[in-house]
């Protein structure tokens, strides 16, 4: 089972199109394109009846008290937590490829809708929706795909690793509104095989 993108190689820098949110000289940080990278994929296990395809960066700061703040550097040896920003479910395995920009082309202030998506799918809500708690132009329900956005004091380079999960089910047994952890127990006991893909970003000038 393989997994790429056309837009990005294993190991290699995520594109700023791709990203939530990218360097400005000026501001630190402005908001990017947020489109969704390409995917592809093939040699699926025999038996594969869905895919489930998920997101994530585990290189998130435990702690925010220096993030995006003047004079101040979030450092590299801060203990980390995971991101997660996409979560997809129900892709039938006769489809081998997600186009850029499918299921996500910009920033919409409160979220994308869902869980209904491009292709038959349905997408969950992403960890955006717990980071825009109380930001009243912001908050919202974030389904499917945000891209990358590390707070832009952070010297850490962060990796976002795209997992495509074969399942033996013809769709993943969660309803409604549902995040990743709902759907990485649901599955669980019905992966044939999962292949990943990581990419690279940061906003830092000079990370490490």
């Amino acid at each position: 089972m393989k997994l790429w993108s056309d837009n990005f190689s294993e190991g290699g820098k995520i594109p700023e199109e791709f990203a939530f949110g990218k360097y400005h000289p000026e501001k630190h940080m402005e908001l990017s394109d947020n489109k969704n990278p390409h995917l592809a994929w093939s040699d699926l296990p025999k038996g594969t009846r869905s895919l489930v395809l998920i997101c994530h960066d585990p290189d998130v700061p435990s702690v925010f008290d220096d993030a995006e703040q003047e004079g101040k550097i979030v450092a590299a040896s801060l203990p980390r937590v995971d991101f997660y920003h996409w979560v997809l479910v129900d892709i039938l395995p006769d489809i081998k490829s997600i186009a850029p920009g499918e299921f996500s082309d910009g920033v919409i202030p409160g979220g994308k809708s869902g869980p209904e998506a491009p292709l038959g799918t349905r997408q969950g809500i992403n960890d955006y929706t717990q980071g825009y708690v109380g930001d009243p132009e912001m908050a919202g329900d974030y389904f499917g795909y945000d891209g990358p956005c590390p707070p832009w004091n952070d010297e850490k380079i962060h990796h976002y690793h795209f997992t495509l999960y074969a399942l033996n089910l013809d769709c993943c047994p969660v309803e409604g509104r549902f995040s990743s952890s709902d759907v990485l127990q649901a599955i669980e006991g019905n992966i044939l095989e999962k292949a990943a893909l990581t990419g690279t970003y940061h906003i830092y000038p000079n990370p490490r």
